[in-house]
């Protein structure tokens, strides 16, 4: 009889087994998430975005320097057996990028660059999402303007239109106004943690129980967030409701009306929802937050945001703003491209003339996917991939249909 484990699994069917959200990816996707690779690569390459590649592996406390302290839940750790010292696998490249060019590219210009590769999760993100995602993004440093927000929001877009990811919806936020009215409020970090977790909920009663002690009018200000969230209307009423805001939180406010007025020619057909509540990467970022979502799944597909001073722990700190996605959540929502879709193959004979090398070595030059049909095996030129072929006529080779 076969083997069994423990728990009743044959131990032949247990060797194929792969951990939890960790995943294989077969030819005809690994293709198409290759091809899309490229795509992007020379997108960011063209808006003059400098790819960068940082280690998969590099010790811990380097790993979990400054922003990146937020990973260490999510952050896979083991010893070096050479230094003895804790190693991390990345969780995130963000912090990565950042060093780099904080300790690499000293100088005054901005900054561009971006990057591709796989991270790993120890915990999944949530319901069914890999641990292994391939996450790319770009990132702009050297510029605190709103102009650099606009830029990478719109490369991020445009990522997605390249990726055909369709029915993209937008949401903007800034992270300044909460942080402006906690800290006009005096909240202690406490109670800022709570009424920030409150708000994500939008539990009104929850922020009310917890804002019961605090004077009017700044507890009826954060009170207020929960509910201005929709089109760009909620600009106009948020400046009335928080008139009596603190000029940090109206600066805030400001910077996020420019950002839409700068938007709105370049994203025409793309629905802009702003939620004055939404503060994803709060801990994180420092000034607007966006994310974009698509009918269907309830988390967002691409996100990004400011996160000034990002390198002050590695020696240089400056403004920054940047987005990522993950290669897989875009191949899942994205419309595959008519140039995967379509089999381009070519089904050659096996045979050593001259004429026929000389053809194949032109067909593959030029672009072309030749497969060589190895003899004593039946062929199905559709399984291989291969809607054409090479045939011999009178001695000579010819490019003819497949079925021909």
């Amino acid at each position: 009889m076969p083997g069994r484990s423990l728990d009743g699994v044959g131990l032949e069917a247990e060797r194929w087994l792969l951990p939890a959200g960790i995943e294989e990816t077969l030819p005809e996707e690994a293709e198409e998430m290759e091809r899309l690779r490229r795509v992007l690569l020379d997108l960011f390459s063209s808006w003059g975005y400098r790819l960068v590649i940082p280690p998969f592996i590099e010790y811990l406390e380097s790993l979990l320097t400054g922003t990146g302290r937020d990973l260490e839940l999510k952050t896979f750790k083991l010893t070096d057996q050479l230094s003895g010292k804790l190693m991390g696998v990345r969780a995130d490249m963000t912090p990565q990028v950042a060093r780099i060019e904080a300790r690499h590219l000293r100088n005054d210009q901005p900054a561009r660059l971006c990057y591709l590769g796989t991270v790993l999760y120890s915990l999944p993100e949530g319901v069914s999402r890999s641990r292994s995602p391939i996450q790319l993004g770009a990132e702009l440093y050297g510029h605190g303007g709103i102009e650099s927000d606009c830029e990478v929001l719109c490369l991020m877009l445009e990522t997605l239109r390249r990726a055909g990811v369709e029915n993209v919806h937008l949401d903007l936020g800034h992270v300044g106004i909460f942080r402006g009215l906690a800290k006009q409020a005096g909240l202690g970090e406490q109670e800022e943690r709570d009424v920030y977790d409150a708000l994500q909920r939008k539990a009104v009663s929850e922020i009310d129980a917890l804002l019961d002690s605090l004077p009017r009018p700044v507890s009826g200000m954060i009170r207020d967030l929960a509910g201005l969230n929709g089109g760009e209307a909620v600009l106009d009423l948020a400046a009335k409701r928080l008139t009596k805001a603190s000029a940090e939180v109206r600066a805030a406010l400001d910077s996020l009306r420019a950002l839409s007025d700068a938007l709105r020619d370049r994203i025409d057909g793309v629905p802009v929802h702003f939620d004055l509540a939404e503060l994803r990467g709060y801990r994180y970022h420092t000034g607007v937050v966006f994310a974009a979502f698509v009918p269907g799944s309830g988390q967002e597909v691409a996100r990004g945001g400011r996160y000034d001073n990002i390198g002050r722990d590695f020696g240089r700190a400056r403004p920054a703003t940047g987005f990522s996605a993950d290669l897989k959540t875009l191949m899942r929502v994205g419309v595959p491209s008519a140039e995967t879709r379509q089999q381009k193959g070519i089904l050659a004979p096996w045979s050593a003339a001259p004429e026929l090398q000389a053809l194949v070595r032109k067909l593959r030059d030029a672009g072309e996917r030749v497969v060589y049909a190895l003899p004593g095996k039946e062929v199905d030129a559709r399984s291989l991939g291969c809607t054409r072929r090479i045939v011999e006529r009178k001695g000579e080779f010819h490019l003819t249909e497949s079925d021909e």
